[in-house]
């Protein structure tokens, strides 16, 4: 999947390309995994956890 541009924070933290793969393959495999209206699906990892690894993708790249 080529996603010409970034997500943001709407699918992770900014430049997280591999993170927000993971979270639309999530979202999406919930249309055919979810087993009733209202399913509700935990991502297995925190917002505080996306946050330290965007800031070491930020300190890598020089931002």
């Amino acid at each position: 999947m080529f996603l010409p541009f970034m997500m943001g924070h709407h699918f992770g933290v900014p430049f997280h390309k591999e993170l927000q793969k993971k979270i639309i393959r999530a979202a999406l495999s919930r249309i055919t995994d979810a087993t009733e209206s209202g399913d509700i699906y935990l991502f297995p990892m925190t917002w505080a956890q996306a946050r330290r690894e965007g800031k070491e993708l930020e300190s890598e790249r020089g931002s």
